[in-house]
Order: structure tokens, then C-alpha cells, then sequence
């Protein structure tokens, strides 16, 4: 499967609120629920301040967009690195899914991903 790789790493945090964060950064996913706010951005527009903060990721998207109707697409991917013992973090947007593994499990999952048709 064709997977493109962004550069750098990535960091998952939980901050107080959307003010800790630059949301102009590209690759800035903001969640809030109705018990966190959670950031993944770029390690180095991680925010000083973070409650709690996990460094080291490395990011993929999947070639979208990706129409609402496909079945199975990420399932699929989170398979392969499930059966590779690789863990996931995985955010959608609109027409993209990225998914992210750390970084010391980059190079076995680019190898994992690419024996997907």
C-alpha cells in the first residue's frame, strides 16, 4: 500500500486549553472531549506547558481523499501493524487519515505496510 511519510517527529500531549497550542502549524490535530483536550503536533510547536506529553512519533497519511463510503481502509492498515506487534496512534480528518507509530517502529512498519496491496 501507498503510504506517504511526513518529515519530522511528531508528539501527542493533553494541555489545559486550544490558547496552549499554535493552531497555524501544519499537522496540528486538536481534540476536546468531555474529558481532555488533546494536541498531536509537530515535537518542536509542542507546547512548553503540557500537562502530559508522549515525544518520539513518526506520521503517515494515507493517499486521499478518501471518499466516506470506503469500508475498511484503516482497519485494514491498523491490521498489518497490529500483526507486526507495532502500536498505533490514528487521527482522521475530513478527506485524510494519518496515522502515527513511534519512531523506533518506523522502519518495520514502512516494510510492513509496503507487503499491503
Amino acid at each position: 500500500m501507498n503510504v506517504e511519510w511526513l518529515n519530522g517527529e511528531f508528539s501527542v500531549c493533553r494541555i489545559r486549553d486550544a490558547g496552549d497550542a499554535d493552531l497555524s502549524v501544519p499537522f496540528t490535530f486538536f481534540a476536546v472531549t468531555d474529558t481532555e483536550k488533546s494536541l498531536v503536533c509537530p515535537t518542536e510547536a509542542c507546547p512548553a506547558n503540557a500537562l502530559k506529553r508522549e515525544d518520539g512519533w513518526r506520521c503517515f497519511r494515507l493517499p486521499g481523499p478518501l471518499d466516506f463510503s470506503l469500508v475498511g481502509v484503516l482497519a485494514k492498515i491498523t491490521g498489518c501493524l497490529r500483526d507486526a506487534g507495532i502500536p498505533v496512534f490514528a487521527v482522521s480528518t475530513y478527506d485524510t487519515d494519518y496515522v502515527l507509530v513511534r519512531s523506533a517502529d518506523a522502519e518495520r512498519a514502512a516494510a510492513s505496510l509496503s507487503a499491503l496491496s
